[in-house]
């Protein structure tokens, strides 16, 4: 039987960081943005509705989206962010469960889905367990500011977007508390593992 962890996070809490922890114990992960940057490349029907709602002015001289033009637009306005996401998740679940279910047939012994909105949208009844990586609110800020460049404001706005990392901790079966170092957060996560009996 093939345990499903969803994995999620809040914005800069380090969910990547852990995500790319699983390799080193065989276990697949399937990204949603990763797929969430491949629904809207050209020629695909996200790409074309994005278009058409938000106009040409999103796009880079070489016809792909400019995510970042596209992200002051959706993280200033909740309605904007809405119609995008209407387009894009309903594309991403679609590869999501095709992938997850490609690896349940491999009989992998665990598969991650990471799922940056993973309770947010709903989607716990994809997976069979939740792990979240949670950091201080202080320490979030600061790593957002420094990692994409953005002023307070700016950064305060897209932390403000999304559940709170305490919501999400209270609602997961397991938290790595990703304040520390590295090695910290690695042995945390293969305690929940060894714990879950997939190691």
């Amino acid at each position: 039987m093939t345990l499903v962890i969803g994995l999620t996070g809040s914005i800069a809490s380090g969910k990547s960081t852990v995500s790319l922890m699983f390799d080193d114990f065989d276990i697949p992960v399937v990204d949603a943005d990763k797929l969430a940057r491949v629904v809207v490349r050209p020629g695909e029907k996200g790409y074309t509705e994005i278009v058409k709602t938000f106009g040409e002015d999103i796009l880079r001289t070489d016809k792909t989206i400019d995510r970042k033009k596209l992200g002051e637009i959706v993280f200033a306005d909740e309605g904007k962010r809405n119609k995008l996401n209407a387009i894009v998740h309903p594309a991403v679940r679609e590869e999501m469960l095709k992938s997850r279910d490609a690896l349940i047939e491999t009989g992998a012994a665990a598969v991650v889905l990471d799922i940056p909105l993973l309770f947010e949208s709903k989607l716990t009844h994809f997976v069979d367990r939740t792990i979240v990586v949670a950091v201080d609110p202080a320490t979030q800020l600061k790593r957002l500011m420094e990692r994409d460049g953005f002023t307070e404001e700016h950064a305060r706005q897209r932390i403000n977007s999304q559940m709170p990392i305490t919501e999400k901790a209270k609602q997961a079966d397991a938290v790595v508390d990703n304040n520390g170092t590295k090695s910290e957060t690695y042995k945390q996560l293969q305690e929940i593992l060894r714990c879950w009996q997939v190691l």
